[in-house]
């Protein structure tokens, strides 16, 4: 029978073939303390029945189960040999009744990896927290089941654990004689099943408001997290934006929340932002902020929590049929997270941040050799692994607001309602979302969906202007153009806006019109005769997909005004599209960074401020000339260290421009003012040095040689927490020594020892840009690993290898062709490892082109 892998047309298969009547899923998770077992993994007891009816009986089929051993097997009160019917990762089910019931009795293994059942060890006080973690398919790893979204079946979970400990899952739970039994769930797919267990902090609320039928809806909130971080726990914010949250969306949706309570765990070691389990929503533990942060951070926090929370609706009560329409709900959450925001909380400008961060995402997925349609292609579960990418969620929800600007904010959300009441509980593909936004917009939503939908790539939209003599728009145009390997011309609802500078210097806009851009030139009439324009934005208020280009004029008006743009939607959609025009190799990476010097400090969104310093960053170490990458770091870490001594004391800004600065010192006096600052022999006014910035001060120090292991081994010693654990990992990773680099490959390369924080611990530590030349030995030794790594490591750490390993420092034209000769040689490897290879391929290439780019002007 096929390995852990499950084919589309296997499941399909399947649920053509059986319905799911009902799970009960006894757990014994004692195991999870206590000393090692023997050599093997550590395991834990796994009873499963399953209740299923066969509408061909005598047929086959077969349960999904991975796990180490298995006890018994019993199918309709026939004892099956394990031996002849489970393979290590599937049951074979044979002669099926009409009705039929399997019992199954499992070993299943606890994980490090942070797919099944996580198990984590508290280095701070010893204590033992386990959660689980599922999608796509991980949920066979910890008890035996019809791994697929539309075999959905009611659940009833049991778990014995250890003395003290606390268990939450979906449903309500109570605990008798050491067993914790909970309430049976509604019909839900395996994947949004959960259990977490462990000696957690645990906070209370209560939701409640009065439904349109008079009845009261009470919700009763919890949060949890580790001890050791409890007393970081903000959990009157998490409540405030839960509650937010559950008003807009009842008010929206109108359809109450189904699934009773609403915890939110903030768990270890978690390799996702956050996971939209019924009832039991889990998130990683970083949401939790051990030292001071930006309202960036808050708000990004407060869009995870809403993104999950939209889930409820989109994807939990409603779930797609296939991982083909994840996007189902993975856009639809990740546009409501904003929306949500937008409309409900404090964070009111949270449309800049989706425009600037969000969609950077999607504009790099969009762009890669593995583009696909927002509708994807999904043969097999490693196909879905993948696609929980910039593409699925980012353009997708950008889709969703260019859907919202063409058929209008309340026929897209009477669509919803809609969608909701007609298939709850069920399973959806893309047709039953256009036919109820058919009926509610009255559009031809076909063709929508075959332009946005069933075609990949990303347009370009450039203005062209043609004045009169007089010195008025006589004609202005706006111009589409698409990629080579992806020709399709979209319909596009934009915001045309003519800006130039007020009296006192401002940059502002003074007329605006809205058009349906069709074809490669379409002419915007209602801007004739307007005085003309410094400054032409194309996607105005950021409407719509697309790369927004300039004409020779705007694009002088932002080299010297930039700062001078009173909008920061529209400052932060300038910056957006100046960072893609470096990308592509049309802007000089050296005039992206004066642009950050020169006006970065004006920024005054933080969220923005923070994104313009990553790109910085990725502009010197990926799209700098080489010859003048020394300059620009120098220059980025002066103009750093000039906005902090500059910045308000205390402040935000000060604290972003803090962290900017450590990420770019490298010259001996800026490492020695780093060092002070640890110390307290140097101190800026305002700057608080807490333990997350001691680690962000330390990070260069320990990449330069300036700190050494008995430095570091002080510092966790300071702070002998999970999180300065894994800091400290990282730091001793960066270290400029050929011994260390070869500790750390192996750590990673050659042993499964560490769990997947440190193992992303570690590659963040080993590739330093700095160390190109000490790193250069370990470009053919990624080659001629990455096979053995994918076969023998879980999907996830496989994932993390072939992404954080690839020799992408080693920027020349010979890691080009190498990565060419591996892909040439392996044309039979799996597609999903073929896909990461040839997407560290693209970005090397597009690095070596803004590499060439920025050269030419420095040549000339």
């Amino acid at each position: 029978m096929p390995g852990e892998n499950l084919t589309r047309e296997e499941a399909r298969e399947r649920a053509a073939l059986l319905s799911v009547d009902g799970y009960e899923v006894s757990l014994d998770v004692r195991s999870a303390v206590g000393g090692p077992e023997g050599d093997g993994p550590r395991t834990f007891r796994s009873v499963t029945t399953i209740r299923f009816r066969c509408n061909e009986p005598g047929a086959s089929s077969f349960a999904d189960l991975v796990a180490p051993g298995v006890t018994a097997v019993s199918l309709n009160g026939r004892d099956l040999d394990p031996g002849e019917v489970f393979d290590g990762s599937r049951i074979l089910l044979e002669d099926l009744a009409a009705d039929n019931e399997l019992v199954v009795d499992a070993q299943c293994a606890y994980s490090r990896t942070g797919e099944g059942m996580h198990r984590f060890v508290d280095p701070e006080d010893g204590e033992v927290y386990l959660y689980t973690q599922y999608e796509p398919a991980d949920s066979r790893r910890v008890f035996a089941n019809f791994e697929q979204p539309d075999l959905k079946a009611p659940f009833r979970f049991e778990v014995r654990a250890p003395e003290g400990w606390t268990v939450w899952s979906n449903g309500v739970g109570e605990q008798h004689d050491g067993v914790w039994r909970f309430a049976e769930t509604k019909p839900i797919s395996t994947y949004i099943t959960c259990v977490v267990a462990g000696p957690y902090h645990y906070v209370t609320d209560t939701y409640a408001r009065e439904l349109p039928d008079g009845t009261r809806l009470e919700i009763p909130l919890g949060a949890l997290c580790r001890k050791g971080l409890a007393r970081h726990f903000d959990a009157d914010d998490v409540f405030l934006i839960t509650k937010q949250g559950l008003d807009f969306f009842h008010e929206h949706f109108d359809y109450p929340y189904p699934f009773g309570k609403y915890d939110q765990a903030f768990v270890p070691e978690y390799n996702l932002g956050a996971m939209e389990n019924p009832g039991l929503v889990t998130f990683r533990e970083e949401y939790i902020f051990r030292g001071k942060v930006t309202q960036a951070s808050y708000e990004a926090r407060a869009n995870v929590i809403l993104h999950e929370m939209a889930h409820m609706w989109f994807g939990d009560l409603v779930t797609m049929v296939w991982w083909d329409d994840l996007w189902l709900k993975e856009s639809f959450a990740d546009f409501m997270g904003t929306f949500a925001n937008v409309g409900a909380t404090r964070f009111e400008d949270a449309w800049i941040t989706f425009a600037n961060r969000r969609k950077a995402w999607a504009y790099r997925a969009d762009q890669l050799p593995s583009t696909h349609p927002i509708t994807a292609d999904i043969r097999d579960l490693q196909d879905a692994k993948l696609n929980f990418d910039g593409i699925t969620y980012a353009k997708g929800a950008s889709v969703l607001k260019q859907l919202v600007a063409y058929v209008g904010q309340d026929a897209f959300l009477e669509g919803a309602r809609r969608y909701f009441k007609r298939h709850a509980y069920g399973n959806t593909r893309l047709g039953d979302l256009l036919a109820v936004l058919g009926e509610t917009s009255g559009r031809d939503m076909g063709a929508w969906a075959r332009s946005w939908l069933q075609t990949a790539g990303v347009n370009a939209l450039t203005p062209q202007v043609l004045l009169d003599a007089d010195g008025r728009i006589d004609e202005l145009a706006v111009v589409q153009e698409a990629a080579e390997s992806h020709p399709e011309l979209r319909p596009h609802r934009v915001a045309v806006g003519l800006y130039r500078r007020s009296q006192v210097g401002a940059l502002e806009r003074y007329a605006r019109a809205e058009v349906d851009v069709d074809g490669a030139r379409t002419v915007v009439a209602e801007l004739a005769g307007q005085d003309a324009p410094e400054l032409v934005l194309v996607n105005d208020d950021d409407l719509t997909f697309c790369k927004i280009r300039f004409d020779d004029t705007s694009l002088a008006t932002l080299r010297e005004h930039l700062g001078a743009l009173t909008d920061p939607l529209a400052r932060a959609l300038c910056w957006s599209a100046l960072w893609n025009l470096t990308r592509d190799a049309l802007l000089p990476a050296r005039e992206f960074v004066d642009l950050v010097l020169r006006f970065g400090g004006r920024e005054t969104d933080i969220g923005v401020l923070q994104m313009l310093h990553a790109w910085a960053q990725s502009a010197l170490v990926h799209y700098v000339a080489p010859e003048w990458r020394a300059a620009a770091g120098t220059a980025l870490a002066q103009g750093a260290l000039t906005e902090l001594r500059q910045a308000e004391p205390g402040s935000e800004h000060q604290l972003a421009w803090a962290r900017f600065f450590a990420a770019t010192a490298s010259a001996p006096v800026d490492l020695e003012l780093l060092r002070g600052l640890l110390e307290g022999t140097e101190e800026i006014a305002g700057l608080d040095v807490d333990q997350e910035l001691r680690w962000a001060f330390l990070e260069p120090l320990a990449t330069y040689g300036a700190a050494d292991e008995k430095v570091l081994a002080a510092e966790l010693a300071r702070d002998d927490t999970a999180s300065g654990k894994r800091h400290q990992v990282r730091c001793l990773a960066a270290r400029p020594s050929a011994a260390v680099k070869a500790q750390a490959w192996a750590q990673v390369v050659e042993s499964d020892a560490l769990s997947n924080a440190l193992v992303e611990a570690t590659i963040a530590g080993f590739e330093r840009p700095s160390q190109r030349e000490l790193l250069a030995p370990y470009a053919e030794k990624y080659f001629a690993a990455i096979g053995r790594v994918w076969r023998e490591r879980s999907i996830q750490i496989g994932m993390d290898v072939v992404r954080g390993l690839f020799p992408a420092l080693q920027d020349s034209p010979e890691t080009l062709a190498a990565t060419d000769a591996w892909l040439t040689a392996h044309e039979d490897a799996p597609p999903a490892l073929r896909r990461l290879v040839l997407e560290a391929r693209d970005d090397l290439a597009r690095a070596l082109r803004g590499q060439e780019c920025d050269a030419a002007v420095g040549a000339a």
